[in-house]
């Protein structure tokens, strides 16, 4: 059979030794939670079924289509090796799992990782040999504990307003990596357009000559070599040209790096992005983030996208539509999609799936934040990720408020780790430490959004729904970070009525179109307000206030659209 998803899954670290283990695995559930104990990783009788990896065991493309609540699953397969694979390092990395997984290689267990949504490795090569080798993969997965951040995946038996369906397992690519026993641990990039050049760190194993050759569409823009190279490099290469990455416009430098035998493709983007009093700067641009909320929920893969086409697919839609990047909304995208991101000039803003997660809780902070830190590491070179969002609307837990030093310190680290991108520290409510003052707010009415902003315009009082909560601070900048959501949903078998989104659906095309452009106009004329997001790019399942339907068909013409959102604002004049 094909292999699904078959495309390199980290296109930002290129190897050419790999092997792609998506496809069918063996499997069976395990919701008592009891296989280790029947020693499920050598005893092979209770794997009852087959399914698709790396589709979840809820996705129709998993070939199962099991919605119910489950708790622990366990995939086996067959690996074949060569002697001179099985000589190498062997790393097996699985893109994401949901959400604790645990691995066996012939019956010896390897390690565990717990976190349901950042690519994560393990070093098998005390393990394998040559010709065939047992994978044995565990994830346990309980999306009601409240110390589990789940996103968007629902609580309930049926999803449910803007919950959806869940993902339990593995739900993304699978592969195994030949490397030499000194390879390249990892790379930053920091270029930085005004002096035209690029700062890179380069995290080394073992020791060896190591070289790096900055080259944009073949030409060669400069180079690095040292001989005898271990441990960490951090050195500059002035480029000879300027290329600046732009909106619409993903100029991106190749880098070829070379230590000993270990070579890696990778890339950055030249590119400046600062807050400059109340503008979004992008090269020192004003620039309106017009951006788009993006759940990144498929149909048929649920958290997966069913080719990497898709991925860029949906990139192209939010762009014929008008908007020039997305706030990638509670869950974090895999790299393929910042990959496209990346080419095509789109910016995003990286986001965790906090929802789920008890943040009126101290002890909540080890739910979230070495996962989320890992996010920030493995996403810090895409040059289209232009800020940070750990958290989105930490509403009261149980009549508990949230605990605000968590939130603090999270936006705290995120700034250590990242000093130069800018941090919402929790989108909507309720601020305590941020760069950014962004608000959610799903008045219907343009006229009264208006108003509500009116006092803005020339004073330093910005009305919002949560006030008695958080305070403005004179002269921060301000993100209209949701807004939108119309319920359009008039097809047979999907009656307003049964459809999910916000306030009262339009009645007409005319009526609805009026209603877009009344709502835009209000932030596209506001002279204090640097960018809106739209909820959402598309229907999900019940939600039906998307661009397009889930399936990704038009719901409309959208020559309109795009018109109005592309129309300059009033921020963007100089």
């Amino acid at each position: 059979m094909s292999i699904p998803r078959p495309e390199y899954p980290k296109p930002q670290f290129e190897r050419k030794n790999w092997l792609n283990l998506n496809g069918e695995w063996d499997f069976t559930v395990d919701n008592g939670l009891s296989g280790e104990a029947r020693r499920f990783y050598t005893d092979f009788s209770a794997y009852d079924k087959k399914i698709i990896v790396p589709f979840c065991l809820e996705s129709p493309l998993s070939g199962l289509g099991i919605r119910d609540f489950t708790y622990g699953v366990w995939y086996k397969r067959t690996v074949t090796l060569t002697a001179e694979q099985a000589a190498k390092r062997v790393a097996l990395h699985v893109g994401a799992a949901d959400y604790k997984t645990k691995l066996w290689v012939n019956g010896e267990k390897i390690g565990e990782h717990k976190g349901g949504y950042v690519s994560f490795m393990f070093d098998i090569s005390a393990a394998v040999k040559e010709g065939e080798n047992t994978v044995v993969i565990f994830c346990e997965d309980d999306t009601r504990d409240p110390m589990i951040p789940r996103g968007k995946q629902c609580e309930e038996y049926y999803s449910r307003s803007c919950d959806y369906t869940r993902t339990t397992g593995i739900w993304q690519t699978v592969w195994l990596e030949f490397t030499e026993k000194t390879y390249i641990k990892n790379v930053k990039f920091r270029p930085d357009a005004a002096s035209q050049s690029v700062n890179i760190e380069a995290f080394l194993e073992g020791k060896a000559d190591f070289s790096a050759k900055v080259t944009f569409e073949g030409k060669d823009m400069g180079e690095f070599s040292v001989t005898a190279a271990a441990g960490v490099l951090n050195f500059n290469i002035a480029l000879k040209e300027e290329h600046l990455w732009e909106l619409g416009a993903g100029r991106l430098y190749d880098v070829a790096f070379t230590f000993g035998k270990d070579e890696v493709k990778s890339y950055f983007g030249l590119r400046s992005a600062v807050m400059d009093g109340y503008k979004f700067r992008l090269n020192g641009k004003s620039v309106f983030q017009r951006t788009v909320l993006d759940q990144g929920f498929y149909p048929d893969g649920i958290y997966t996208a069913p080719t990497d086409e898709a991925l860029k697919h949906d990139i192209e839609l939010s762009m014929d539509f008008g908007f020039n990047g997305a706030r990638l909304h509670q869950k974090v995208f895999e790299e393929r999609f910042l990959y496209h991101a990346d080419k095509m000039g789109y910016m995003v803003w990286g986001e965790y799936p906090n929802w789920g997660l008890d943040h009126s809780r101290p002890e909540s902070v080890y739910g979230i934040l070495p996962e989320w830190l890992s996010e920030v590491e493995r996403d810090f070179n895409h040059p289209s990720i232009i800020g940070w969002c750990p958290f989105n609307e930490t509403w009261d837990v149980c009549g508990r408020r949230q605990y605000n030093e968590l939130i603090s310190l999270v936006y705290r680290a995120t700034k250590a780790a990242d000093p130069a991108r800018i941090c919402i520290d929790t989108s909507g409510n309720y601020h305590v430490e941020t760069d950014i003052f962004d608000l959610h707010d799903y008045d219907q009415n343009p006229e009264t959004l208006q108003e509500r902003l009116a006092p803005f315009v020339t004073g330093p009082e910005l009305n919002n729904h949560c006030n008695d909560r958080q305070a403005y601070k004179d002269g921060q900048p301000v993100f209209m970070s949701e807004y939108g959501g119309i319920k359009w949903s008039p097809v047979e078998g999907n009656a307003r009525d049964v459809a999910w989104g916000y306030g009262n659906a339009p009645q007409s095309e005319e009526e609805y179109k009026a209603r877009y452009k009344g709502l835009t106009d209000v932030l596209l004329d506001h002279p204090k307000i640097f960018g809106f997001c739209y909820t959402q790019l598309t229907d999900v399942e019940q939600e039906q206030n998307g661009c397009y339907r889930y399936d990704r068909t038009a719901k409309f013409d959208t020559a309109f659209f795009r018109e109005v959102n592309k129309r300059k604002a009033a921020i963007e004049e100089e």
